[in-house]
C-alpha cells in the first residue's frame, strides 16, 4: 500500500471509530419503550381508538396485552369475572374488538405487540388458539403473569410447575412462538435453603422457557434485579418497569393478592421514586432483555403519569 493510501485509509478508520463511539454514548438506553396495557384498561374500555392515539403521541412503540381472551378457557374467564368488581372494569383481551381491529389500531399508530399475557389453563390446554392469535398479532412471546396459588404451595409444587413449563415451552416452539414466565414477588425467599424461583430456572430448558421480570415486585420480594439479570443471563427477555415512592417490602412472602394490593399506593412514574432504574436497566440490556414495558397498574391520570415515565426512560 502506498503512503497516501495508507494515510487515507487510517483516517477513514479513525473517523469510523469516532462515529461508533459517539453513537455508543449518545444512543438511548432503551430504543423502544413499551407499555403493559393493564396500565390503561378503563381507557381502552371507554375510548379504544383514543387510547392507542394517546400512546403513539407520547412515543410508546410497543404494547403488551392481557387476558382473558375470547378463546381463553372458561376457568380463566370465571376467575376474571370474580375479580372485576374489585377492579372497577371488565375489559380484557381485545376489548370486544376482533383480533384484526385490535392489531390495526396498534399498527396504524406505529405500535407493535410483541407479547401477550395469558393464563395457565389456556397455556396448558389451548395453545393452538393462543398461538394463532399471537401469530396474527406478531407477538413473539406468550406470558404467564403468575403461577396459580395451588401450583406453588411447596418446593415439590415448584418442581412440578417447572415440568409443566417445559411442556408449554415445547408446544409454543412448535407454533413458532416462545413461552415466558413473569415472576411476581413470591418464590424469592429461601425455603429449606432453596429459593423456589431457582427451581424454575434450574429445572427448565433455556431454549423453551424465558422470563419477564417485574422490577417492582422483585424488589418488594427482597431480591436484587441486577444480580438476577447477571445470574440468569439471556433468560430474561422482557421487563416491567415502574418506580417505588419509598423502599418497601412485602409484609410476608409476597404470595397473596392482599400483599400486592397493599403496595399499590407506593407505585409511581419512572424517575419519581427511589429505584436506581439507570443501573437496573443497564444490567437488563447487558444481559439479554429485549422488551421494556412501563406498567403502572390501573394508573390514575394516565395522560400525565405515563408521559412522565416515557420521558424519563427516553432520557437515559
Amino acid at each position: 500500500m502506498k503512503r497516501r493510501q495508507f494515510i487515507q485509509t487510517t483516517a477513514l478508520f479513525s473517523v469510523a471509530s469516532l462515529v461508533s463511539a459517539n453513537e455508543l454514548f449518545t444512543s438511548p438506553l432503551i430504543n423502544k419503550v413499551g407499555l403493559g396495557l393493564f396500565s390503561i384498561p378503563k381507557m381502552l374500555e371507554n375510548d379504544f381508538e383514543g387510547a392507542f392515539a394517546m400512546l403513539a403521541k407520547m412515543g410508546y412503540k410497543e404494547v403488551e396485552c392481557f387476558g382473558p381472551y375470547e378463546f381463553s378457557n372458561e376457568k380463566a374467564k370465571a376467575s376474571w369475572n370474580a375479580v372485576t368488581p374489585q377492579l372497577g372494569f371488565k375489559g380484557s383481551g381485545f376489548f370486544n374488538k376482533t383480533i384484526s381491529d385490535f392489531f390495526n389500531a396498534a399498527k396504524s399508530n406505529g405500535i407493535s405487540i410483541p407479547s401477550m399475557h395469558t393464563d395457565f389453563d389456556t397455556l396448558l390446554n389451548n395453545m393452538g388458539s393462543l398461538a394463532e392469535a399471537a401469530n396474527l398479532l406478531g407477538a413473539k412471546y406468550v406470558v404467564l403473569p403468575s403461577i396459580p396459588d395451588a401450583e406453588r404451595k411447596n418446593l415439590d409444587d415448584y418442581k412440578r410447575t417447572a415440568e409443566k413449563f417445559n411442556a408449554i415451552g415445547a408446544e409454543a416452539k412448535k407454533e413458532g412462538i416462545r413461552f415466558a414466565y413473569h415472576n411476581h414477588g413470591y418464590g424469592l425467599n429461601n425455603v429449606n435453603g432453596v429459593m423456589p424461583l431457582d427451581i424454575i430456572f434450574d429445572q427448565t430448558d433455556p431454549s423453551l422457557v424465558f422470563f419477564e421480570m417485574d422490577l417492582y415486585w422483585t424488589i418488594a420480594g427482597g431480591a436484587d434485579p441486577v444480580e438476577m439479570f447477571k445470574k440468569h443471563k439471556d433468560r430474561y427477555k422482557m421487563v416491567h418497569i415502574k418506580d417505588m415512592k419509598e423502599a418497601k417490602r412485602f409484609s410476608g412472602d409476597g404470595g397473596d393478592a392482599s400483599q400486592w394490593i397493599s403496595l399499590f399506593p407506593y407505585m409511581t412514574s419512572c424517575g419519581e421514586g427511589v429505584l436506581d432504574l439507570p443501573t437496573i436497566l443497564t444490567a437488563a440490556k447487558q444481559n439479554g432483555v429485549e422488551h421494556y414495558f412501563v406498567e403502572q397498574d390501573m394508573v390514575q391520570s394516565p395522560d400525565i403519569a405515563l408521559k412522565k415515565s416515557i420521558n424519563y426512560l427516553k432520557s437515559l
